[in-house]
């Protein structure tokens, strides 16, 4: 039986089998709450770069660092974050999390460095990775079955709507304060977070006794640090050295080695593991499911930074415009995914999923054949529209099948592995995309520089190539030279543009059509999927203890 960690007379709620919590659905909003906290951060900041840049005095290198720190501990943390939850509680994870993210916060807001706000983001990272897979395990264990669909649905609208409206309240913030507010905006949300958490949020966690497995952490946590530094700085480092006989390729292979001695090791050590073998040799759906995750952020994950560029750098958009441009997106992502978490309830996850992942494919083609050099936000609309209802249908019922049959006393190492796959692939898919965007975006470059050039003086032509290929991985249009007349220095910022427009047009396209491809092999992949079962657990199976 597991040991109380609570304060006198704090609920306690140990679980064997499916649990009823008190006040479920308050529970969820509560931790949805923090979970809507710590994704937004993931995505607002980077609104802020240029502040940043101005304020601080940081190079463009250590504002990508402020934002890269932030992932790479969050995706490194959570298999072990995960598990913690099993051991501690999910609630004391929880609490911990929001108040390391919290307290972050307000030091990133009082940085005057760039070193303090980088270490300000990491620990506000290690929050995020402690409170997050603590929200899908509290689903498992306090939601039965028949209710899970629209805890999924709640959950998934959270996801989907928080990392596009970063940009938004980012420029709302930024358009009346400083950016140190982008950050101090969460210290009063934290303290009511956790407020709330003590009073309302039983503890739940399985009655089994659980022990933490340092050598699957050390492995696992070091493997992932070397794949997804690799994948997040290997475009910086043009996938060559970093310094001395370390390279890009070199560490991403290490860190391969290290995952595949963690699974070696997962399989014969004779304790408790890290992530339990049982979890990919059931009858679930885990596995599948967990592959259609990595797939879908792989191909998912860029999507937003490609539209933003597109806004910004092509079509010369504010940032507040750009985040009101794809605002209808997430409501619809949000109000979606509400709808598919019921109807998954009622006919299961596994058709919800594949029309979610088969229309997000059709709204990215339709994205890519609408969207042009000087399209107006009614081109863009269709698309747009598409994806966010699309996007609604495929959150909740991911999660659901992947975690709908877990056993609740897996709970904490089930949600940190799928977490972790998504994530990875979504640092994989950013890279990935990253690269082909850039490549495809070279190419167009120097063919919209040659044609454009003939409306230059003859002097001026060559210059003008050079200087609009070579801007390309900067995702911006050409500067024209400082020594030119008024008429030329015109001339030649509105033919950069134009060519910049045109160029990267053509790259978006390509980026776009390939995700949908990479979209529409997730959808048939759902093929693979088991038709999920809707039975309430027998009374005789559940059994739920309270003190007080």
């Amino acid at each position: 039986m597991s040991r109380s960690f609570l304060p006198a007379g704090a609920p306690h709620t140990e679980v064997t089998g499916m649990p009823a919590a008190h006040r479920p659905w308050l529970t969820l909003s509560i931790l949805c709450a923090g979970f809507f906290m710590a994704l937004l951060d993931g995505s607002i900041v980077n609104i802020a770069v240029p502040s940043l840049i101005a304020d601080i005095h940081a190079s463009y290198d250590e504002v990508l660092w402020m934002i890269d720190a932030y992932l790479l501990v969050f995706s490194t943390l959570l298999i072990t974050t995960g598990k913690l939850g099993d051991i501690f509680g999910y609630r004391r994870l929880f609490l911990t999390g929001v108040s390391i993210f919290t307290m972050a916060s307000v030091l990133c807001g009082l940085s005057a460095s760039p070193g303090q706000l980088l270490a300000a983001r990491i620990l506000q990272g290690i929050g995020a990775a402690l409170l997050f897979p603590q929200v899908i395990s509290s689903i498992l264990v306090t939601f039965p079955p028949p209710m899970r669909g629209r805890a999924f649905g709640v959950f998934g609208a959270i996801a989907g709507f928080a990392p596009i409206i970063g940009p938004v309240l980012g420029g709302l913030v930024l358009a009346h304060l400083t950016w140190r507010w982008i950050f101090f905006i969460n210290a009063p949300i934290g303290v009511m977070i956790l407020v709330l958490a003590l009073v309302f949020i039983p503890d739940l966690r399985p009655s089994r006794t659980h022990r933490i497995d340092l050598g699957g952490v050390a492995l696992v946590t070091a493997g992932l640090s070397c794949i997804v530094f690799g994948l997040i700085e290997g475009r910086r480092y043009g996938w060559g050295k970093i310094g001395g006989p370390i390279g890009i390729t070199s560490l991403i292979a290490t860190g391969v080695m290290l995952l595949l001695l963690f699974i070696i090791w997962q399989r014969v050590q004779r304790g408790e593991p890290l992530m339990p073998w049982e979890l990919f040799t059931s009858e679930r759906n885990f596995p599948s499911g967990n592959w259609i995750g990595f797939v879908f952020q792989f191909g998912m994950i860029g999507i937003s930074l490609v539209l933003v560029l597109y806004l910004q750098m092509a079509r010369g958009f504010s940032p507040l415009r750009t985040g009101l441009v794809l605002l209808p997106n997430a409501a619809l992502t949000a109000v979606g995914s509400a709808f598919a978490g019921r109807v998954s309830d009622r006919v299961g996850g596994r058709l919800v999923l594949m029309t979610g992942l088969a229309a997000l494919s059709v709204g990215l083609a339709v994205l890519a054949l609408t969207a042009g050099a000087d399209s107006g936000v009614r081109h863009l609309l269709p698309g747009l529209l598409i994806i966010g209802l699309a996007s609604g249908a495929t959150f909740a019922p991911l999660q659901q099948v992947t975690m709908d049959h877990v056993d609740t006393r897996l709970a904490g190492a089930a949600s940190g592995v799928a977490n972790t796959t998504r994530q990875i692939g979504g640092v994989m898919g950013t890279a990935v995309m990253g690269v082909l965007l850039s490549t495809r975006l070279n190419s167009a470059l120097r063919h919209e520089a040659r044609k454009h050039a003939g409306e230059l003086p003859p002097q001026l032509r060559a210059q003008f190539i050079d200087t609009a290929t070579t801007n390309g991985h900067r995702f911006s249009p050409p500067p024209p030279p400082h020594d030119l007349p008024p008429a030329e220095t015109s001339l030649l910022t509105h033919l950069g543009q134009k060519t910049f427009a045109a160029a990267y047009t053509t790259a978006m396209q390509t980026t776009l059509l390939t995700s949908a491809a990479i979209l529409a092999a997730a959808a048939l992949f759902c093929l693979t999927l088991k038709p999920q079962t809707r039975k309430r657990p027998s009374p005789e199976k559940t059994t739920t203890k309270t003190k007080h």
